[in-house]
């Protein structure tokens, strides 16, 4: 049996979301929300050319920190695996094993390292 396009049920038109980080004093869109699975990251190109590691964790917030680990140089911890430790949420660098946490971007096994951490909001 055929049915007619008309006499499908319509669906709402998919809500375009967008993640957006405070970089300087303006917000600049990073990615789509749908871009983004919990628990994986994204990497994206900032405007100054530096690159960020986005990620949705399983509650469904969203960080974003510098891609860069600074203890390998590689750019690398938006394909970490995440966890949380008394209710921070972290990314582990794969090459490295080294944890960073999302909201300051301080490494949790060498307090005096640190990646830049941004503010970020869903739009």
């Amino acid at each position: 049996m055929t049915v007619a396009p008309e006499q499908l049920p319509h669906a709402p038109a998919p809500v375009s979301v967008r993640v957006e980080a405070l970089l300087g004093r303006r917000w600049h869109a990073l990615c789509e929300l749908g871009d983004l699975r919990p628990g994986r990251g994204v990497a994206v190109l900032l405007p100054d050319g530096r690159q960020a590691a986005v990620f949705l964790d399983r509650a469904g917030r969203a960080y974003a920190i510098g891609n860069r680990d600074p203890f390998s140089g590689a750019y690398v911890l938006a394909r970490g695996p995440l966890g949380s430790a008394g209710g921070r949420a972290y990314v582990t660098s794969p090459p490295t094993g080294r944890r960073f946490d999302l909201t300051d971007g301080r490494c949790l096994n060498d307090a005096g390292v640190s990646v830049p951490a941004y503010t970020v909001r869903l739009r």
